[in-house]
């Protein structure tokens, strides 16, 4: 029995280009995350969805040995520790849990970000993968800021219910706003090792930007053909 058409297009499309696969998989979670902090349930999903992200992100990590070796180090121990923390109802093992994450969302930015620059040219896949890096990074910062807080209480304030820990959705809308350099946030840092990790976001977003994004915009611009002056 063959399979479909359409399917094995998927599948060969899902394999040029994983990185568009892992973009719209994040940005298909910013949507779905409000729903699921609110529930047991919801947050039971929140978790498998965290698996199938760190799945795909270990999917599209350069697939030499040792990054592969490093990726997994980080993946296998994250997992177990987020399935351990909500079987067991213990949180202080999501703590470790989000700390594994954010590095291994860093590592496979990192992976990604030299893969963009290894080539001189310009592939759909390096311009996918330019938007993978960004929510990558967004992802690793929002996990560091969620272990912050709960080594560091009190990292973070906001306009609403400024007294209280900061929810996942908070960070993360922290996050892309530093990463992008809008800055339009009502989330604060307050206490130095907040302030640092901020700081340091703003400083990634500004050379991701300058480094990255320039460089490829700069290579398209090379690519295409110079028009004839009459």
């Amino acid at each position: 029995m063959t399979m479909p058409l359409a399917w094995l297009r998927w599948l060969v499309t899902a394999r040029r280009h994983p990185c568009a696969f892992l973009l719209i998989v994040q940005l298909a979670g910013i949507l779905l995350y409000p729903v699921m902090e609110d529930t047991q349930a919801g947050r039971a999903l929140f978790g498998a969805f965290g698996i199938l992200v760190l799945a795909l992100a270990l999917w599209v990590v350069n697939r030499s040995t040792a990054v592969n070796w490093i990726a997994w180090s980080l993946a296998i121990p994250s997992v177990l520790l987020s399935v351990s923390a909500a079987v067991f109802d213990l949180p202080s093992l999501g703590v470790y849990a989000h700390l594994l994450e954010s590095g291994l969302y860093f590592y496979t930015a990192g992976s990604l970000i030299a893969y963009m620059l290894q080539d001189h040219s310009v592939t759909s896949d390096e311009l996918y993968a330019a938007g993978a890096t960004f929510t990558l990074l967004a992802w690793a910062f929002a996990f560091s800021f969620s272990v912050c807080q709960q080594w560091y209480p009190g990292s973070f304030t906001a306009a609403v219910d400024p007294t209280s820990a900061r929810s996942w959705m908070e960070l993360l809308f922290l996050s892309f706003s530093l990463l992008s350099g809008v800055g339009l946030s009502d989330v604060v840092p307050i206490l130095p090792q907040a302030r640092a990790l901020v700081m340091l976001e703003q400083f990634a977003g500004v050379m991701y930007i300058a480094v990255v994004v320039s460089r490829l915009i700069g290579l398209t611009i090379l690519k295409a053909p110079a028009r004839k002056v009459d």
